[in-house]
């Protein structure tokens, strides 16, 4: 699944896309829901407006005009890409038609993803109740481990809480946690403030040498050019059980922890 770095990752290239604030002229459902119902009325609201900019808030995507915004979630498998007539393909669900002949098109094979309407990003209840932007000025270790007072749960199901922290998925907790040299099965309540900002640190770190590397392309993630990333490429413990750690040359371990498998190493991490 496209976590933070990814869906930047998108939004940067549809803001390139988009730069020339093209009218909205037309969109296109080919099918009713992917996860949810897509309100069909709702968005065509929006025909006739210029996009003026795209947002990331969370794992959310939301192509804005004056009007409200598109709200979109890539899920497991879902992509954007230009797709001028004559590219269409299996799976493709959505087809946004502006000004200029440009069309975008959102394909999603495995249709987990979500295509939304939104007026007021303050009420709507994809948005509500959402934690602070991971690399935003309100994220601190101040405020993560505050946030983590009377949480039992191990440290790595609290930071990929969206109420704690959002944007921080599976691949990224644990590169950071590594990082942090922080074991990931810690009670999230019995972090230390000391240590709770250098964790602050590595997701920040992390998360913007993703982004700057294009994020992780693991099964079917692709920037809206149809380009890879290649953060994967740098992997330090995610998905290397049973290989040696770049750091001490012990073995990577892995086992589930909150419904995920988790990658640390015991020498690195105590």
């Amino acid at each position: 699944m496209p976590e933070l770095p990814e869906v930047e990752v998108v939004r940067q290239g549809l803001e390139k896309i988009l730069e020339d604030r093209p009218k909205l002229e037309k969109i296109e459902l080919k099918r009713k829901d992917l996860r949810d119902p897509m309100p069909a009325k709702k968005l065509n609201t929006l025909i006739g407006e210029k996009v003026t900019h795209v947002e990331r808030r969370a794992k959310y995507l939301l192509l804005w005009t004056n009007k409200g915004a598109m709200l979109s979630h890539l899920g497991m498998t879902g992509t954007w890409r230009v797709a001028p007539p004559g590219d269409e393909r299996s799976h493709d669900h959505v087809y946004l038609h502006f000004s200029g002949n440009l069309r975008l098109a959102y394909r999603d094979p495995r249709r987990f993803g979500i295509f939304d309407f939104v007026s007021d990003p303050a009420s709507h209840p994809r948005l509500v109740g959402l934690g602070p932007e991971p690399l935003g000025k309100d994220f601190t270790g101040e405020s993560l481990w505050g946030s983590l007072r009377g949480k039992n749960v191990a440290l790595k199901v609290a930071i990929m809480d969206q109420k704690v922290v959002v944007g921080v998925g599976n691949i990224y907790a644990s590169e950071a946690l590594f990082a942090a040299g922080i074991k990931p099965s810690l009670p999230a309540q019995k972090l230390s403030l000391d240590r709770a900002k250098i964790l602050v640190k590595e997701i920040r770190r992390i998360l913007k040498e993703s982004i700057q590397k294009g994020g992780s392309s693991i099964s079917d993630f692709a920037h809206a050019s149809g380009e890879s990333g290649y953060f994967q490429n740098t992997f330090k413990v995610y998905d290397r059980e049973g290989e040696k750690c770049v750091r001490c040359g012990h073995t990577i371990r892995a086992k589930v922890i909150g419904g995920r498998n988790t990658y640390w190493c015991p020498s690195c991490q105590k």
